[in-house]
């Protein structure tokens, strides 16, 4: 099964996505966005910038666990990871983004 992107309002009524795997796991989530339309720009924006390795920000959570954010040409993250409990984990989490964010479908769970 391919990736998908969600599309869903959060508690606050912001519009988030996340990026699932083909096998259903969570590999990127986004900020919240005030209006739809910007959350749809920024799945298109992963899309574009997923294969591009040099826009992965490898990096160390507060807690000292291994995660990534992805980037957009002007600099500001687009995705954010989960912890990972070593780097090798999260460079596979990064391959998984790379292979599934260019082809992946998304799925409206908005309601507007």
């Amino acid at each position: 099964m391919a990736g998908k992107f969600e599309l869903y309002t959060d508690k606050a009524g912001e519009y988030r996505f996340r990026l699932k795997a083909g096998n259903g796991e969570i590999i990127l989530a986004s900020e919240g966005y005030k209006q739809k339309a910007s959350a749809l720009n920024g799945i298109d924006s992963v899309k574009k910038n997923s294969a591009v390795d040099d826009r992965y920000e490898r990096k160390d959570s507060a807690s000292g666990k291994p995660m990534f954010n992805l980037k957009a040409t002007n600099g500001q993250v687009i995705g954010t990871s989960e912890t990972y409990s070593s780097s090798s984990a999260r460079d596979n989490g990064i391959a998984s983004v790379m292979k599934n964010a260019p082809e992946a479908t998304v799925e409206d769970m908005t309601t507007a």
